[in-house]
């Protein structure tokens, strides 16, 4: 079962028919992609199933603010829209054999699921307050995003979808 760590968070994927990468640390994207149109961003993991590529995002903010001032689900839907630009862009351009095959497995599967892992503090304080509703956060994601995921997710490790095949700890 590969696992990947994204700040004190473990995720772990499922092996079998799957794979799974952490997308902002590909060569290509560092070394090629990250300075595309001025400042491309991406997403922290892509994992690639049979039907589905999800495309994860990770935000904890249990120990540390949230100090940017740009709305997040803005950043989120910036960040999936430079992704897939950045995959299409690996698949024909990549050095690393690898990224390019995760490239064109991603870009090969029927649908793309966009999920936003949000930790947020157990309890809010004025040093610690809550950065978003997740229901709130979850509509104006599926505004933004509709054309890519009309079902985008806002989890965080106990409300994880029965469709997401990974665990978080």
């Amino acid at each position: 079962m590969p696992s990947l760590q994204e700040g004190e968070l473990t995720f772990d994927f499922p092996d079998e028919g799957s794979e799974v990468a952490k997308y902002d640390e590909w060569s290509f994207f560092r070394n090629q992609f990250q300075t595309v149109c001025g400042r491309a961003g991406g997403v922290d993991f892509i994992f690639v199933e049979h039907q589905r590529t999800w495309l994860i995002e990770v935000k904890d903010y249990r120990h540390h603010r949230r100090t940017k001032v740009a709305d997040l689900a803005g950043e989120i839907a910036a960040k999936v829209r430079d992704t897939l630009a950045g995959l299409a862009a690996c698949r024909c351009n990549a050095n690393d054999t690898d990224e390019q095959h995760v490239s064109d497995r991603a870009l090969s599967t029927p649908a793309i699921g966009v999920v936003l892992h949000l930790e947020q503090p157990a309890r809010h304080s004025k040093l610690f307050p809550r950065v978003a509703d997740p229901a709130d956060l979850t509509q104006r994601l599926k505004q933004l995003l509709k054309p890519v995921d009309p079902h985008p997710r806002v989890v965080d490790r106990l409300s994880l979808h029965p469709s997401m095949r990974w665990t978080v700890r």
